[in-house]
């Protein structure tokens, strides 16, 4: 028998099993994993929000798995084929893919021709064939002829041993083990494109002869065949190295196939007529089986890298700096439409809105300046806050006048991202926030709260609309939406959240907290006015003592009780009384309050003085920390770019520009760059370092500020090639890769006779 679940997560993780008993144990009683991560630590020996994540998954899986061995032994049982060794293999089985494998000769299907075939009696026929290859196929066979039961001559009495014999080799647990090795070692990925679809498929034109060993392609390649394939653009076909070449030579599938069984050409009777039947079931059954299985493995594993590349750009976006409480001036780009003003307060709350006209074709900057003018002398404007959309250049030179016309209002300008403005601009949240606002307003509201708090405003929106992933529509929307929820959830309960003016949306991603509850937190609040303590937040409808246990260390509430602002949690508040009454003492002075915050004070305590049966050492080390920083912010400090004058259209750049710009999305192969001209450049993976990189997040993350030498402009196909390396001279090179992407290196193709020919099998089977 397998090992319990939580010693093979334990052993999978490099963990002691009693730390993943304890997770498991608290995530079966409801605890959240931002709330375990933060406040049990000491029951799960310190394990952080990634590893918590990662065990959910996993245990997730692993039941799943037990789920299915369950029932794959008791379907088994009933068909009263479970033998003790059966038992035991499925038993062991660690994989899906596994007991599937052992199943499936015992799986329930459609009548096949091997089915026919043995209700016809011809088991017997194939059996003798396998096991005395020395016989005639057609003499053996002819004993079996028998008109009632359907075999009219001695070919289709062989016929029908062949299908036996091809479903038995197909269904064979070891065997099918070994040729998927076989093929995930060796296999190579093919693809050509698809007759007729030269000019459609463009885009693809880097894959329409295209071959990469199956264990060596990146994920971004794979996603960017599998939508070519989707699209009908290309064929996708994966094939062994001897399938490339014209000169007979032995299959090594077909030669694993036949060790199995036994099968070897001694030119006896039934010797061709075997090694017939092994071509056979390796090109009917399994290569096409086979191939479907490790190009969706391919796929999966693609998958699972977009995703978790999506989520770690998702997290430094919500974790860019915040520009703060103050009041921002968002401006949300168009030409025809205008350019949509909305001003907002220190807390987001709409001050005023306006609509100008600058850009064609009214042209009419003079009056849109005056507008602008007059509601940032109004309003006091700190910030601007511009939408990187179309005209976002223009509209970010007229922001250049206006502060230069009223610079005794030190304002400051920055262009950020519109992406999922416009979502929540049509969402019902937005709705209901501003009813009688325009939906273009809203969205300028969105790009000026943004700026404020990122976190705060993107929370609002689906995160698969933020932008900062790659091949997101290509990948499964349900795990996809899995993890970003949990990329935002954990988050928000990092920063922590002013329970008295969070937001519905901010606030139904605190630990602990559901939309509906969120909802009867901001109705109680609207009702009885601002909360002035934790413990006042028990009095909300269905906030229940569960929900409050794990919801209230990360809620902030400006009150009466110092430690209400703080990440101190309210059960641990007598420890933290205590610690602040010995350094009331010690110091001579009566106002706890005024000790917390003081940084060096509370780090000359011994820790250990203050832990008891409840509270372990990691705790009263997170509380010291708390009391010394209270409400730390881990996001970094605020600060901006600033794009060159002059450098608006992808046309006004040249190779050898040093430019500034903003990190939008890291992906495996490079870091996408807004330098201002409305097509993000790319940095590709060799050009982000003097030194080698492995992992372009290593260097860089989403939002960060960097200086980029353009090394490269392709303006027919919008392509712009960057470097950090910025001492390096600028040679003509390949263009840089670009969505979907030309792969950043390619296996050589095959000579023209290999590519011909394997092209001419993949149309086959097309």
């Amino acid at each position: 028998m397998l090992p319990a679940i939580e010693q093979r997560l334990a052993a999978e993780m490099n963990v002691r099993p009693q730390q993943v008993m304890a997770a498991v144990a608290l995530l079966d009683e409801g605890a959240t994993v931002p709330f375990i991560s933060r406040y049990r630590k000491e029951a799960t020996g310190g394990l952080d929000d990634t590893q918590m994540r990662h065990l959910e998954e996993r245990l997730g899986y692993m039941r799943e798995l037990e789920s299915r061995r369950n029932a794959i032994l008791a379907s088994i049982g009933e068909q009263g084929k479970l033998t003790p060794a059966l038992q035991n293999e499925i038993a062991l089985a660690e994989s899906k893919q596994t007991l599937e494998d052992l199943y499936l000769p015992y799986k329930q299907k459609r009548r096949t021709k091997a089915q026919i075939a043995r209700e016809a009696g011809l088991t017997p026929l194939a059996d003798s064939l396998l096991g005395a290859p020395a016989q005639h196929p057609e003499t053996a066979a002819a004993a079996y002829i028998d008109a009632d039961k359907g075999v009219a001559d001695a070919k289709a009495a062989l016929d029908g041993a062949r299908q036996i014999l091809m479903e038995r080799f197909a269904e064979d647990a070891a065997l099918l083990a070994r040729l998927r090795d076989l093929l995930s070692a060796d296999g190579i990925v093919v693809a050509t494109v698809a007759e007729g679809k030269e000019t459609e498929g463009a885009k693809f034109r880097d894959y329409f002869d295209y071959s990469e060993p199956l264990k060596a392609i990146p994920p971004h390649r794979a996603l960017a065949l599998f939508r070519g394939r989707n699209e009908e653009i290309l064929r996708v076909a994966l094939k062994l190295p001897q399938e490339f070449s014209d000169t007979p030579q032995s299959h090594p599938a077909e030669s694993m196939i036949a060790r199995q069984f036994g099968i070897s050409n001694q030119n006896r009777g039934a010797d061709q007529w075997l090694a017939d039947t092994v071509r056979w079931a390796w090109r009917i059954k399994l290569a096409l089986h086979l191939e479907l299985e490790l190009l969706g493995d391919l796929r999966e594993r693609a998958e699972t890298e977009a995703i978790r590349v999506f989520a770690r750009n998702l997290h430094d976006l919500l974790l860019a700096a915040p520009a703060g409480l103050r009041t921002t001036m968002g401006l949300d780009p168009g030409i025809r439409t205008g350019v949509k003003v909305a001003v907002v307060d220190g807390t987001g709350k709409l001050l005023d809105t306006a609509t100008v006209y600058p850009h064609a074709p009214r042209n009419n900057w003079d009056g849109a300046l005056h507008a602008l003018a007059a509601l940032a002398q109004k309003h006091n404007i700190e910030l601007i806050s511009i939408g990187n959309g179309t005209a976002s250049r223009e509209t970010d030179q007229l922001a250049a006048d206006l502060i230069a016309r009223l610079p005794q209002l030190n304002m400051t300008k920055v262009v950020v991202s519109e992406a999922g403005a416009s979502v929540y601009s049509a969402s019902e949240f937005a709705a209901h926030e501003f009813p009688q606002l325009d939906v273009s307003l809203r969205g300028a509201v969105s790009i000026a709260r943004r700026l404020q708090d990122p976190l705060a405003e993107l929370v609002k929106i689906d995160p698969k609309s933020i932008g900062v992933g790659q091949y997101q529509h290509d990948v499964s929307q349900s795990r996809l939406a899995r993890s970003l929820d949990a990329v935002v959830e954990d988050c928000v309960n990092a920063v922590g959240v002013d329970v008295n003016s969070a937001s519905v949306p901010l606030l139904a991603r605190v630990s602990g907290l559901s939309p509906s509850l969120a909802e009867s937190i901001v109705s109680y609040r609207d009702q009885h006015g601002r909360f002035t303590s934790r413990d006042a937040l028990k009095q909300v409808p269905r906030l229940g003592a569960k929900t409050f246990e794990q919801a209230a260390g990360f809620l902030r509430v400006r009150g009466d009780n110092p430690l209400d602002v703080s990440a101190v949690h309210p059960e641990a508040y007598p420890v933290a009384e205590r610690i602040l009454h010995d350094l009331m003492q010690r110091l001579h002075t009566g106002n706890p309050a005024a000790l917390i915050g003081q940084a060096g004070v509370f780090s000359q305590l011994d820790a250990k003085a203050y832990t008891d049966e409840h509270f372990g050492l990691p705790t009263v080390q997170d509380i010291l920390r708390e009391l010394e920083k209270p409400g730390r912010d881990p996001r970094p400090a605020f600060k901006t770019a600033t794009f060159k004058a002059g450098i608006a259209e992808i046309g006004d750049l040249q190779p050898g520009m040093v430019l500034e710009g903003v990190v939008t999305n890291v992906t495996n192969f490079g870091a996408f760059v807004d330098i201002g001209v409305h097509q993000d450049g790319l940095v590709h993976i060799s050009a982000l370092a003097d030194t080698f990189v492995k992992d372009p997040h290593s260097i860089v993350k989403a939002g960060d500020v960097i200086k980029v030498k353009v090394q490269e402009i392709d303006i027919q196909r919008r392509r712009i090639a960057l470097t950090m390396r910025l001492q390096d001279a600028v040679t003509p090179r390949e263009p840089a890769a670009a969505r979907p992407g030309k792969p950043a290196r390619q296996t050589p193709a095959p000579d023209n006779a290999m590519a011909n020919a394997l092209a001419r099998a993949i149309k086959m089977r097309s």
